[in-house]
Formats: C-alpha cells, sequence, structure tokens
C-alpha cells in the first residue's frame, strides 16, 4: 500500500466537559423520529459494516450511515427541515403534532405560508420539498459559487432559488432581513439571539439518524461505539446527532471528534479558544455543505462538552473518502458520498496511508478494539463534481 501524507490539525478539548441537555434528550429526538415514520417513503437508511477496510486500518469495525438513501433527497437535510416546518405549523395553528402530517396541513392551513432560508444545497432542498408537501412557496437563498445541478434541486421542487454574491453567513443576514421585511417564515440550522427555537427543532429533527443508528447497532449485535466522526458546518447536524449518542452511551465513554474544512474550521478554532469564533472570507472549499464561517450557538456548547477532539483538514481527505467510499475493499459494500459527506471517512482513509500511521491512530485512542461511527450525510448532489473528484482524481493528491 502507498504511503502519503495529507495535511491535516488535530486538536484536543481542554474544555471536555461531558453532560446531558434537556433541549436535545431521547425523548425529543424520538419524537422527531415518530414524525418522520408517518411521512411518505420513510425507511431507515443503511447502517453499513465495513468489515475489510476496518482490518487494513487495524480497528475492530467501521460502521458507516449511509444518508444517500434518504426521502430519494441524497441527503440527511430533509430530516431537519420537515421536522422544523411541520413544528412551526403544529404551533402557529394548533395542530397536534402527534398525528400530523403534511397532508393534513396541506387541507387545513387557513392562510398561505411563504418559508425562506438559506443553503448550501440539501438543506434547501429539504425546505423546498416540505413547502411543497404543504402547498405552500419556498424562496431559498444561495452562497456564491452554488453549482447549477443544486439549484435545480431546489427549482425542481418548485421554490424560488436566488443565487448572492456572498459567503454563506452573510447570506444568512440577507435572508434573515429580506424575511423579517416580506412576513416570511425563516427555517434555519443556526441560530442567533431571539431566533432559537426553529434551529432547535430543525437539530432535533437530525436526531432521528442517531436514533436508527443506534437500533441498527444493537439488532446487528455489533459493539457499541466507542467513536464517533462527526463533520461540521455550523455544526448543527454534529451536536443533535452526538446529544442523542451521548445520552445512549455517556460521553465519558464516546469518543466524539469533529471534523472540519480547513478554510471553513470555525469550531475547530473556538474548540481552542473555549468560546465562539467566527471565520470569515469566501471560505473556498469543495465541501460547500461545510462552508460555514459562525459556529451554530445552539450547538456549540454541546460540542464543546461532549467532544473529546477536533480536526481541521484540507480538501483532498474528503476527495480521498470519497474514493475509497466509492471503490471499497474487499466485500465491503460501496457508498456514493458527496463532498461533504465523506470527510470523516476521508480521514480514516489518510490515517491508514499516513507514514504516521501509528501515532495518529495513538493520538485519536483507535486500536483493535475500537467500534467507530462515521455519517455519509450526501451522495453524489453534485453528480458532475463528483465524477471529477472520483473519476478524474480532483483536486490532484501528490
Amino acid at each position: 500500500m502507498s504511503t502519503f501524507s495529507l495535511r491535516m490539525q488535530i486538536a484536543d478539548n481542554a474544555h471536555f466537559t461531558p453532560h446531558g441537555a434537556a433541549l436535545f434528550s431521547r425523548e425529543q429526538a424520538e419524537q422527531a423520529r415518530s414524525f418522520h415514520q408517518r411521512m411518505p417513503g420513510y425507511r431507515p437508511t443503511p447502517l453499513h459494516s465495513l468489515t475489510a477496510f476496518a482490518a487494513e486500518l487495524g480497528v475492530g469495525k467501521v460502521l458507516v450511515k449511509d444518508e444517500s438513501q434518504r426521502f430519494g433527497l441524497n441527503a440527511f437535510k430533509i430530516l431537519g427541515g420537515a421536522y422544523a416546518i411541520a413544528r412551526c405549523v403544529c404551533e402557529k395553528y394548533h395542530f397536534s403534532l402527534a398525528d400530523f402530517s403534511f397532508e393534513q396541513g396541506r387541507a387545513a392551513l387557513p392562510e398561505s405560508i411563504t418559508f425562506a432560508t438559506t443553503t448550501d444545497g440539501n438543506h434547501g432542498r429539504g425546505v423546498a420539498w416540505a413547502a411543497k408537501a404543504l402547498g405552500q412557496r419556498a424562496v431559498v437563498y444561495m452562497p456564491k459559487g452554488a453549482s447549477a445541478e443544486r439549484v435545480a434541486h431546489i427549482t425542481g421542487l418548485g421554490a424560488e432559488c436566488i443565487v448572492t454574491d456572498m459567503n454563506y453567513d452573510d447570506t444568512v443576514r440577507l435572508t434573515m432581513q429580506t424575511a423579517q421585511e416580506k412576513g416570511w417564515e425563516v427555517v434555519q440550522d443556526t441560530a442567533w439571539p431571539g431566533y432559537e427555537k426553529i434551529p432547535a427543532w430543525i437539530m432535533q429533527g437530525y436526531a432521528t439518524l442517531a436514533v436508527e443508528a443506534v437500533e441498527q447497532v444493537a439488532e446487528n449485535d455489533w459493539p457499541t461505539p466507542t467513536h464517533v466522526f462527526l463533520q461540521a458546518g455550523v455544526g448543527a447536524m454534529a451536536a443533535g446527532v452526538l446529544d442523542y449518542l451521548v445520552n445512549c452511551y455517556g460521553a465519558d465513554k464516546l469518543h466524539a471528534v469533529i471534523v472540519e474544512p480547513d478554510r471553513a474550521d470555525c469550531l475547530f478554532r473556538s474548540a481552542q479558544q473555549g468560546e465562539i469564533v467566527a471565520v470569515g472570507g469566501a471560505m473556498d472549499t469543495m465541501m460547500v455543505g461545510l462552508a460555514c464561517g459562525e459556529p451554530n450557538p445552539l450547538g456549540w456548547p454541546r460540542l464543546r462538552d461532549c467532544s473529546r477532539q477536533f480536526i481541521s483538514c484540507e480538501d483532498r481527505i474528503t476527495a480521498l473518502g470519497m474514493r475509497v467510499l466509492g471503490n471499497p475493499l474487499g466485500q465491503d459494500a460501496r457508498i456514493v458520498s458527496g463532498e461533504s459527506g465523506a470527510v470523516g471517512m476521508g480521514v480514516l482513509a489518510a490515517i491508514l496511508h499516513s507514514p504516521d500511521r501509528e501515532a495518529l491512530l495513538a493520538q485519536l485512542g483507535l486500536d483493535a478494539s475500537s467500534c467507530v461511527l462515521v455519517v455519509s450525510s450526501e451522495g453524489d448532489t453534485d453528480r458532475q463534481h463528483y465524477r471529477e473528484v472520483v473519476w478524474e482524481g480532483r483536486p490532484l493528491m501528490d
């Protein structure tokens, strides 16, 4: 096997103080999962055990949750957007969440609603899907550089899509300002003072994938995960998923690692300082779903308290993860994973090929007894770019 080095920084979290959170309890997560089960087309996404890769790396097990098969939308994000919109409608019009469906809402809503959001692609697609299911309008803003294919995914669901000339965080501010002026309902997966309820619902919705994973581990009689690698943009998915896992397995027993692109590593920098640190500029990373410069203030305390380590890594690591998942060893399942979905696996693959492999494994506490959980959060949501990476070898490996 070839040996090469890819750039990543691993920072131990000096602020690790594990504890539970009522806002993101098991009960809240299971309530969200119950709602998702009533949505047409629901089924748990696969959790694959990559036995051959785990043996090659020298760990006990590597489990990959494949979110490319979520509701036919190729990514997990609908879990948060759909649940938040349902909660919003139920609260506003006094429907019961316990038996609410989008079909019911479509027939019973007394007025039209416009839902607005900012997205790098997947979240906006989920919001557009839910708005269409309710027979309502969605306006989706995207930061500069949005691909034509990701725009088409959103407009194909009947939403209006506006691509700005700003980065993600500035686009969020534009969305909020416009929505306030026009009376639209903002469905955003990051929070700020005075806007916390809907982001919390979104994070609770994301936890459905963790509820499924815990059940699938038990059903297959696999070992309890010792490690979880979670990618992060603003940190909403990472925090929502991590909280459920912590509540099930215990934060003192689960070694959580948060992974970000080095051009948008706001959580990595926040962990070093012990407080929220924002990253500005273009954040020009191929991991477009993680190109966020300001941590979600609801998620940040959970990641600060319950994560053991934070990793900032170059784009070539997620490219490696995409190729490894798409071209597996032995009888391991083939998983199509996009740029923002494959970075956790990419870290493991980069360690496998590193000349410092043993030291990196030791630094992350990985050994033959480890069971590692990774979330492949999206499939080939931009198919042209997926082929450029997997077929054409971009970005080039030195």
